[in-house]
């Protein structure tokens, strides 16, 4: 399995996982979607993950995100080994150290921008006047530094996701994990972020995006392919 740097840094796995398996009970029967998954992430790539429908991506991408625990086998992340975790621990690892990026965006709509953004770093316990001032900074950072006070409703899809990135950024996290982020845009709104994306990634940091996109699979270091439950090709583009 390929595990070098695309771009370069050198700074060591940030993730690495040993034998993932997970089993879901249906109730009738025992469905395993992850099978025997070895995985390692380097500090600083950006790493796409594709595959079918049904391969095995979203039960990754939970494992990745700490949303869910593995059956069976080793998961640690940033040195951490979050495998057997308690739901609790499992919720403060996430929110300190995975940003997550969705195709719906996930915004409350009844709040602003700003508002949406410092929501990581209120569950974090972040003081008013620096979550204030840091969303205002993401934001400024992504584009949008005249839509502070703006609610969802009022922005544009490649907006809202723009949000969506600055509040995935709120807690400084380790990784940014971003599920199908342009599925729900148009082309030019899709560019825009996949552009972003390429330049989060540029300024250190580890990226993972679950995607159909090809042409955003392309912008990636690395690629990952997953098919029934297994890693089938893992490549990291040429320097």
């Amino acid at each position: 399995m390929a595990n070098g740097n695309g771009n370069g840094n050198g700074n060591g796995a940030i993730i690495r996982m040993s034998g993932i398996r997970k089993v879901y009970d249906t109730g009738k029967i025992m469905v395993e979607a992850l099978t025997g998954i070895d995985l390692e992430i380097e500090k600083g790539q950006m790493v796409a993950i594709v595959g079918p429908s049904g391969s095995g991506k979203s039960t990754l991408m939970n494992l990745l995100g700490c949303l869910d625990t593995p059956t069976s086998g080793d998961y640690a992340l940033g040195g951490q080994n979050v495998s057997g975790v308690s739901r609790d621990q499992l919720a403060e690892i996430r929110n300190r150290r995975v940003g997550f990026i969705f195709q719906n965006f996930n915004l409350l709509p009844h709040i602003s921008a700003l508002e949406n953004v410092e929501m990581p770093m209120l569950f974090g316990g972040v003081p008013v006047r620096e979550r204030h001032q840091r969303a205002g900074e993401l934001l400024a950072r992504v584009g949008l530094g005249d839509r502070l006070d703006h609610k969802p409703t009022e922005l544009s899809g490649g907006q809202m996701q723009r949000v969506a990135i600055a509040r995935a950024l709120a807690m400084n996290p380790d990784i940014v994990l971003a599920d199908e982020p342009t599925g729900n845009l148009d082309s030019t709104a899709g560019s825009d972020i996949m552009s972003l994306f390429t330049e989060l990634w540029q300024q250190g940091r580890t990226m993972i995006i679950i995607t159909h996109d090809p042409a955003l699979a392309r912008r990636a270091s690395r690629v990952v392919e997953i098919r029934d439950g297994r890693i089938v090709h893992d490549q990291v583009a040429a320097a």
